[in-house]
Formats: C-alpha cells, structure tokens, sequence
C-alpha cells in the first residue's frame, strides 16, 4: 500500500501544473496612502506616482503598484503617449515603460541634469524640466536629450505647459515661452515669482505660484491676481474641467473658482490633507493626490472629498511597534497608523498628533510613545485615539529614538544628544555628560545597562541613568549605529557595514557579517534566539546562530529599504522606504537552523518530529557539500502547498519548521531536492 501511494504521488507530481503558496512576503493592507508627486491619466487608466508608480483601472476603488525596474526615487513626474509611460524622477531621470509600467528601462542618455520636475509631451516632442539643467528636448522616444535653453536665464524648471504651439516654464524666477520648441525663450513675466504650475484654458494661462494665483490674456505680456477668496496663497497644483478652475494649495486645502478666477471658494469637506501636491480631472472627476495622505476623490465639483487608495501603499515608514494584538506604524508625512489585525487593515491615528511625520515609537506602562521630526514626543494613552505633546525641557525636537528603562523613558535626539523622563514625558533633561556624539539613533535598555547608538561615535553606555556615558566601541569599525538589539548576553549594533557582536557589553566588537557583508543595517528585532535585520537596499536577513551567519529572505519582497522589522508570535513585519508595511509568517522567515556544521558524509532527509503532528513539526536534513537545497511540501495530489527551503546553504546539518495550520489533516510528503540529489518522505498532520 505505501509502494502504490508513493508511486501515485510521483506520477501526479511529474505531471501536474501546481498552483504554489510559496513562503515569501506579503504587502499588508497599508497604511494606505502616502505623498503623491503626480497624477496622469490614458483612456481607462490613472497613474499616481509617490515612491514609485501606481495603476488603477477603475477609477481609483483600488491600485496597484507597477515600479519593476524603477529606483528607490520620489517620481515627480509623469506622461503618457499612447501605451508609452515616461516617469521624472527626483535624481534619477527619466525612465520608460512600454508595456503600462510592467517594466521600465531608463532613458538618461545626453540628459545632464536627472532632477525631473515635469515631462509634457507635443506629438514627437518630448520636453522634460528639471532643477538645476533647465529644459530637455527628445523626439526619438527619450532614447537622447538635448538641452534647449537658449534665453532661458533660470534654469530650475518646475512645471511645463503648452498653450496652442506656445509652450510655457514656469520657473523658480517667472514663466518663460518658446515658440520654436525650444530652440530659444523668452520672458513671459512674474519674473519675482516661484511658478509651481501652469494652467490653461482657452485663451486664459493661469500660473500658481508661491504667492497666489495669476491669469494673463496675452501669453505673459501682462499678468493679473486673482486672489479674492483665496486663504492660502501657496498655489502648488492648478486644473482646469470645463468652466471650473481649481486650485490645490500647500496647507490650505482646494479651492474652486466658476469665473477664471475673478473670486474663490474654499472645497474641503471630506479631504484628508490640506497639503495639495497633484490634481488630475479623470472620468467627471477630480482626483487630488496630498502630500502624505494618498488620493482623494471628488465628483460633485469638491462639494465633497472621499479616500481612494486601496492598495495605494507609498507611505515612507519609519518605525513599527507591537503592543499586544495591536500594531503601529509610524510614517513621513502620514503620522501614525494601528493595524489590529496583522496588517490586513490600518486605521490614521492623528487626533493631537501635529506633526504627521512620526520616527520612532515606544511603550512604557500602559502609554505609547511617539518621536517626531520637528515636532519633539507626543504621549496616548489609548493606543492612539488621542496625543498630547509631551516636550518640556525637550530643547530638540528631532527625536529618532525613544526606550524605556524601568520607570524611565530615553530619548535620543538627532544633535541634542539623550534626554530623560521620570514622568512619563512631563518633564525633559539633557543627560550628556561623555557622550561626545550628540545624534543618537538607537536606544537600548539592558539591566541596569542603557546603550546608545550614534551617528558618527559608535555606541556608548550608561549604567546610571545617563549622568555619565562612556564610549564601548573598540572593534567597531564603522561607527555609524542603526540599530541595538541583545539576546542574551549578545549585544549587537547594526551599522553603516553591517552587524557587529559584543558579549561584554561593548568593551570589545566583532563583525557579525557572514551572508550579509557590509550593508546599512537601520533595524535589528529579537524574536526568541533569533535576529532578523532591515537592511536600507539589501532587504531582509536572518540568523539563528547569534549572527555567525544570516541568510537573506526577500521573496517576495518589493522594496529592498526597509527602514524598520516588528516581529509578532506569527509574522514578521517590515516597514519600507515608500511601499508601505510587508509581512510574512515568522517560522517562514526563520525556517532553516543550523544545528552543526560538522560535514556529513552524505545527503539525508529524517523523518519529521513529532509525527503526526498538530500544527507543527520539525524536518532534519544533511547536505555534504555546500550546495542549493529546497525543501517543499506536496499534497496527495502532488499539488505544492508550501516550500520550507529555497537557498544555497553550507555543508552541515540544518532544521526547518513546517506548520499546518491553515491546511487541512491529512498525508502530506516533503521533498528534499539538491544538485544531484531528491529523497521524499511522508507525514500526517492530524487536527
């Protein structure tokens, strides 16, 4: 009976085309949203750029992400010629997809300035504007550029518009005009003005710039205010729709004018931000992309704004948090964020918070701890329904780290050096003396041992309260400090090269580098005897031998900054630089252990522990030789139903974790296939 089962799975297994649930990360539900540079639109399609580009296909009820191949870069810019997508990028050119952004291939030949503002295109003529190199003219598709800027005298360009064949810059000192496609320029006036954007309608050339808003007639000859109405004069984004003019300004929401206008009226009910960074007319309606709230939606001319960024996930995230079942997220531009169900959903917590852009988050007692960038630490006291600002003494307000130590609360600021709370935050000290590095990154409470990590002097200790630091950084060759983290007692700091070991308390380092080599390591978390690291580019490592080794876990992932790691009883979770949080199941990242790394004399598959087993169980297996081992588990259909090991791994003996618990009982077999090598058994999961 075993023979014939066995040989039924192999057979079913040579021939099946399996559908795989292959271990490897996972975008959460958010925090959705985040800071939209540009909208565009083509037929069906709006595109929304932030840290990369978005796509959606109904109308914004839901996004997804079409960056492969682009940079980690802000992309200010975008234009759509037939199934051709040009993307700006701030530093990093100009790129282009042919096939609705599935791939994108960069396009920079000739282009001497890569700091893309705007990209507007006029049958073959393909004008982009940049900061600092002025205007750029292809008419082969982007494949080369010319600088076109004979009369232009300012050369940072922000924004670009055609009216007729006359094509206007507005620019850091005016607007200019080109009749001739660039080949020269004159002035068109506001020459005392920043010009963000440009508008037309029919005869009409609005700009929008620092400040308010301006029309002219006669394409620049002469300009005329019109400001009657408008509270905010900071005029970052213009759209015109038939009769109506808008107006999306920097801090004081949309405004909409019925008379080119002649007056304004304030249109924010319903909008999440009042900082407006696009707006684009799509389908009868107006979409505005904010500046750390993602895109909102009007179809009543903003009688009324509504969210739509579903999948929309661009936020800059700093720093998560686990408190219990709840999770936060900490955002650039955003705030603060609570999932309370693993990331499937996230809901804004800002009621207090007044600065949106939150670095750094702690607990002590029953109070959640919020670090900002300018706007010192806020406190709630209900995970997040409300804060207060908590910044007496505070004397800088830059906070990038924040830990307890019994009753007291660290703060580590970014040139103010380490402040102290025995209050819960009522009252601020500086605590220095020593500390001869005042930006501290990390923060990390052992015992009666409190570590700092710095930006520039390595780690220093204090054993009484911060009255006096000393430096514990021999052996540490780069002193840029990330991160602290300690299992035991292991202390490890992630730096600008990677991890470094201590297990004295930092008076002598080593690195801990092995599978990782000298990446920017910004975050460390403990999960049991295991350490997992963010690493800014390289993705995701993990270790399960107090760093001797790591082994990188990107599948999946789709952004390799992560600035931030979480780690919960089930899932891992990492905060990126621009795509939002990520997750994945904890036994899955952490799924192979080195138990020896003595050679064995051959290939071995053991038989899982326990067996049956409910929900989980061990796999033991031997490789001889440093070799490319997967391990994967199969139904009895031979259908896949997860892969445990995916990974060139070392001569040794190893472990993994499996765990049934979203499958059914049943027989299930597991794969162990090498180089030169397979041997399959079979366990039997029973609920």
């Amino acid at each position: 009976m075993k023979h014939k089962l066995f040989t039924l799975f192999v057979v079913v297994f040579s021939i099946f085309t399996l559908s795989t649930t292959n271990a490897q990360w996972q975008q959460t539900g958010g925090p959705a949203g985040g800071y939209i540079y540009s909208l565009a639109a083509s037929g069906t399609n709006l595109y929304a750029s932030s840290n990369g580009v978005f796509l959606s296909t109904n109308s914004g009820s839901s996004w997804t992400g079409i960056g492969n191949g682009l940079p980690n870069m802000e992309v200010y810019a975008l234009a759509i010629s037939g199934s051709t997508i040009y993307a700006g990028l701030y530093g990093g050119g100009i790129y282009v997809s042919t096939n609705n952004g599935t791939n994108w291939t960069v396009k920079n030949t000739g282009l001497t300035n890569l700091y893309v503002y705007d990209i507007i295109i006029s049958g073959s003529n393909i004008f982009a504007a940049t900061y600092g190199g002025g205007v750029f003219l292809s008419t082969n598709g982007g494949t080369s550029w010319t600088a076109v800027n004979t009369g232009l005298t300012g050369l940072n360009v922000i924004s670009l518009m055609f009216s007729g064949t006359n094509l206007f810059a507005g620019t850091a000192t005016g607007v200019f005009l080109t009749t001739n496609n660039g080949t020269s320029w004159t002035s068109a006036g506001l020459s005392t003005s920043i010009v963000y954007t440009l508008a037309v309608n029919g005869a009409n050339l609005f700009a929008g710039t620092a400040t308010g808003a301006f029309i002219t007639t006669n394409n620049g000859a002469n300009w005329t205010a019109i400001n009657s109405g408008l509270t905010n004069t900071v005029v970052n984004v213009l759209a015109v729709s038939g009769t109506n003019l808008f107006a999306g300004t920097w801090g004081g929401g949309m405004f909409l004018s019925t008379n080119n206008g002649t007056s304004w009226s304030t249109i924010n009910t319903g909008i999440g931000s009042f900082y407006i960074s696009a707006l684009q007319v799509f389908s009868s309606s107006l979409f505005a992309g904010t500046g750390g709230f993602g895109v909102y939606l009007t179809s009543n001319n903003g009688g009324s704004w509504g969210a739509v960024n579903s999948g929309l996930n661009g936020y800059i995230v700093y720093s998560t948090l686990l408190s219990g079942s709840n999770l936060f997220a900490g955002t650039f531009k955003g705030g603060a964020y609570l999932s309370t169900n693993e990331g499937l959903t996230w809901t804004q917590i800002n009621n207090g918070l007044t600065n949106p852009n939150v670095l750094c988050l702690s607990i002590l007692g029953s109070n959640l701890f919020a670090g900002t960038q300018g706007g010192g630490i806020f406190l709630s006291a209900n995970n997040g329904g409300s804060w207060t600002s908590v910044n007496n003494g505070l004397t800088n307000l830059n906070v990038l780290s924040i830990a307890s130590s019994g009753t007291n609360l660290f703060a580590g600021t970014s040139t103010g050096g380490v402040f102290l709370s025995a209050n819960n935050g009522g009252t601020w000290s500086a605590v220095n003396t020593g500390l001869t590095n005042l930006t501290v990154n990390a923060i990390l409470s052992s015992g009666a041992n409190v570590f700092a990590g710095t930006g520039g002097g390595g780690v220093f200790v204090t054993s009484n309260n911060g009255s006096s630091w000393t430096q514990v950084s021999t052996g540490l060759t780069n002193n840029v400090v990330y991160s602290l983290a300690m299992i035991g007692t292991n202390l490890f700091a992630g730096t600008g090269a990677g991890v470094f070991v201590s297990t004295n308390n930092g008076s002598s380092w080593t690195a801990a580098n092995s599978g990782m080599g000298s990446v920017s390591v910004y975050s460390l978390q403990v999960s049991t005897t295991n350490l997992i690291a963010g690493t800014y580019g390289s993705g995701v490592y993990a270790s399960s031998n107090n760093g001797t080794s790591w082994t990188q876990r990107n599948q999946g992932l789709g952004n390799l900054y992560v600035r931030t790691i979480a780690a919960s009883a089930n899932f891992v979770f990492a905060g990126t630089n621009g795509y939002s949080t990520w997750k994945r199941g904890l036994t899955e990242l952490l799924d192979v252990k080195t138990i020896s790394t003595t050679v064995p004399d051959k290939y071995s598959l053991m038989q899982n522990y326990p067996n049956p087993f409910n929900p989980s169980t061990s796999i033991n297996f031997e490789i001889p030789k440093n070799d490319f081992v997967t391990i994967k588990v199969y139904n009895m259909l031979g259908m896949e139903v997860a892969t445990l090991v995916n990974e060139k791994l070392t001569a040794g003996t190893y472990s993994t974790e499996f765990t049934g618990e979203n499958i059914p009982s049943g027989v299930y077999f597991y794969t162990l296939q090498t180089s030169g090598y397979t041997e399959t058994k079979k366990m039997t999961l029973i609920k």
